[in-house]
């Protein structure tokens, strides 16, 4: 069943997918750069810096050893002082290394992903005490991988070690009977040579983990097409809710505009299809709104309401037609309508004044 779920996440997973993926720390991450800028570090560290610390320590014990006078330890104060000195020139040694190391590591960490707070990974979980998850995780096919790169890594550097050993060898037989002052310099030579080939096979697998690792977590997170249309539905909403909605929307919105036809001042209308209702009051507006229209069936039920409250309904097919094509409810007609509908109005007022006169 499981195969069947992973083998139906055909599809590329959404930014809404990707994202929170990633609020809950699950973020593409190769433990392979830090690696590997650690050990640039270290490199950078043995050309620049190391020598001339080194000399400096050197330099503090030649110079204790060889004029104790200037340093008595008659007291513990004196010890003190002593082994104060000791520790400033030992720190001045180890400093820029920590600096570097840090440095690097904090930049290969956030050149992966910037960093964010997730409660997720300090909340207290079972599985990440249990035996049996313990096992399960180690011999999965992620576990598998990271064994197998820390074996070539260790294989790497085991023979790069054995050749370089190897080939210093009978030099360094040599160096027990130099000068001393050139066992370092033989030492650091030997020293970066290991690094540099590291550095190398480190940056090939730091590289390599590094899409791998991407390819990876992009390919765990692949959706089905089941829920990609899920996910549309929590974030747009249900199709056919949302279709009821607008349903119930425009149901509303035509019961207002039927309500508002007994204020109209006629009604233009098509016998049967369209049905325009205008209201002029030259108090309110400068020009005729439009409070209803409508089509066929509620074309008719505005003729209907019209009749009912003694509303004038003209018929003119071309009018009725252009001006419901054309006007919006609760808008006031363009003016290509005013010389079409002023004679209206006036037929309308016409009429008033003479049942006035009759009365």
């Amino acid at each position: 069943m499981a195969d069947d779920d992973k083998d139906s996440k055909t599809e590329a997973p959404t930014a809404k997918k990707q994202t929170d993926a990633a609020e809950k720390g699950n973020t593409p991450f190769s433990r392979e750069l830090p690696l590997f800028a650690t050990v640039l570090a270290t490199y950078i560290y043995l050309i620049f810096f190391l020598p001339e610390g080194l000399g400096r320590v050197g330099a503090a014990l030649k110079d204790i050893f060889e004029q104790p006078d200037q340093w008595k330890i008659d007291t513990g104060t004196d010890a003190m002082s002593l082994f104060v000195h000791l520790g400033w020139v030992c720190a001045e040694l180890l400093a820029p290394a920590m600096i570097l190391f840090m440095s690097f590591g904090v930049v290969a960490s956030i050149a992966q992903n910037l960093p964010t707070p997730v409660l997720e990974r300090i909340r207290p979980q079972f599985s990440r005490i249990s035996p049996a998850k313990g096992l399960s995780r180690l011999f999965s096919l992620p576990g598998l991988i990271e064994f197998g790169k820390s074996l070539t890594k260790i294989l790497i550097v085991g023979v790069v070690m054995v050749f370089v050993l190897k080939s210093e060898y009978f030099s360094a037989i040599d160096a027990m009977f130099s000068d001393p002052a050139t066992i370092f310099t033989r030492m650091m030579s030997g020293m970066r040579k290991i690094t540099i080939v590291v550095l190398i096979a480190t940056a090939v697998v730091a590289i390599a983990d590094f899409f791998w690792t991407r390819h990876h977590w992009f390919s765990e997170l692949k959706m089905s097409r089941h829920e990609i249309k899920e996910e549309n539905k929590q974030s747009q909403g249900d199709p056919f809710v949302k279709g009821r909605q607008r349903a119930l929307m425009r149901d509303r919105a035509r019961r207002r505009m039927i309500a508002n036809v007994p204020r109209a001042t006629m009604v233009i209308a098509n016998p049967t299809h369209f049905a325009v209702a205008l209201r002029y009051v030259r108090e309110e507006n400068d020009a005729p709104v439009v409070v209803a229209k409508g089509q066929d069936l509620i074309a008719l039920k505005i003729r209907e309401i019209a009749e009912t409250n003694g509303i004038p309904v003209f018929e003119d097919p071309p009018l009725a037609r252009s001006m419901f094509a054309q006007v919006s409810v609760d808008s006031v007609i363009p003016s290509v309508f005013y010389k079409a509908v002023a004679e209206l109005i006036h037929r309308v007022y016409a009429a008033q004044a003479k049942n006035n006169r009759v009365r």
